[in-house]
């Protein structure tokens, strides 16, 4: 037999495997936007970040809204009211954790907030000019900042 004669033969098993494998990265766009965005995403956006057409969207949204739908998973898929747009949330049983997690306490104090505007607004500015600004309390401030640089 010579080998110009074989041909790969595509069985039907092997063009499900590569529709599945399609089908799973599909998926996994529109997962990855929806968990990165933090907001609603329309439809178009949708479109955009994924290069999916509009019914392929659709259809994995469902998919997801299904996956995140079971009891077990505190995440949930949201569609807008009135809009064609969607997001990803923690159910509401699991808000209060995010709650914690959100408000939690800053790394920086307020004065050391406001100092630090004052530099990145007012760059190059001397040292003397923040004193007169913000005060004495300034010189400590500054110290304490410049010992998180180091």
């Amino acid at each position: 037999m010579k080998e110009e004669n074989k041909k790969p033969i595509l069985t039907k098993q092997t063009a499900e495997e590569i529709d599945e494998g399609v089908g799973k990265k599909n998926f996994q766009k529109v997962e990855a936007a929806l968990f990165i965005a933090g907001k609603f995403l329309s439809l178009q956006e949708l479109i955009t970040l994924t290069d999916l057409n509009p019914i392929l969207i659709r259809e994995v949204i469902e998919e997801l809204q299904e996956k995140y739908g079971k009891a077990e998973s505190a995440i949930e898929i949201i569609k807008q009211p009135g809009a064609d747009s969607w997001k990803m949330d923690v159910k509401q049983d699991f808000v209060y954790i995010v709650n914690k997690l959100a408000t939690g306490k800053s790394e920086f104090t307020k004065a050391e907030q406001e100092t630090l505007a004052l530099i990145s607004y007012k760059q190059p500015i001397k040292q003397s000019i923040i004193v007169k600004i913000r005060g004495n309390k300034a010189l400590k401030l500054m110290n304490i900042l410049r010992n998180l640089l180091k």
